[in-house]
């Protein structure tokens, strides 16, 4: 097989990256989580410009997968990191190196703008994801724990009396 190809996500692609991010919801058994919209994606993917997203394309040009990225910092290492949100590639299409062709790119853009590291969450019980990450030499952060605080926790937060 040739080297697989990846291009980056154009505003034409809101309804395929949408498409991605409610497969992957599924597969993630969080479909009701899931508030994204077209609208949402133009605003934050392509007019703010807060995260990027790339495709895996097969021998016919197909997207056959998705990540979704974004740049944060680390004050420890003094430069910039990506940080992977999603990857996701269609079930029909797993085990041909899509994932990996998606992931060896976005090392290959942290390289080139001097990152410091990628790092990514993973659930626990998705085991077949994390073999995969371990097989490409990622290793999980122990003695981290990830917290989250949504839109009601925020608002509390902002409007909380100091």
């Amino acid at each position: 097989m040739s080297e697989i190809k990846t291009r980056p996500a154009a505003e034409r692609d809101i309804p395929l990256i949408l498409n991605f991010i409610k497969q992957l919801a599924e597969y993630e058994r969080m479909s009701d989580q899931v508030v994204a919209t077209g609208e949402l994606l133009r605003e934050w993917l392509f007019q703010r410009q807060v995260a990027k997203v790339i495709f895996a394309l097969d021998e016919e040009g197909r997207e056959v997968g998705f990540a979704l990225y974004f740049h944060n910092y680390s004050t420890f290492l003094g430069r910039a990191g990506i940080y992977l949100e999603d990857l996701f590639v269609e079930p029909e299409s797993r085990g041909r190196g899509y994932g990996l062709a998606l992931m060896r790119e976005l090392a290959r853009r942290a390289r080139e703008l001097g990152c410091g590291r990628m790092e990514w969450s993973c659930l626990d019980w998705n085991t077949p994801s994390a073999d995969f990450y371990r097989s490409i030499g990622a290793r999980p952060n122990e003695g981290w724990t990830v917290f989250r605080m949504t839109a009601p926790e925020i608002s509390a937060l902002a409007d909380r009396e100091i």
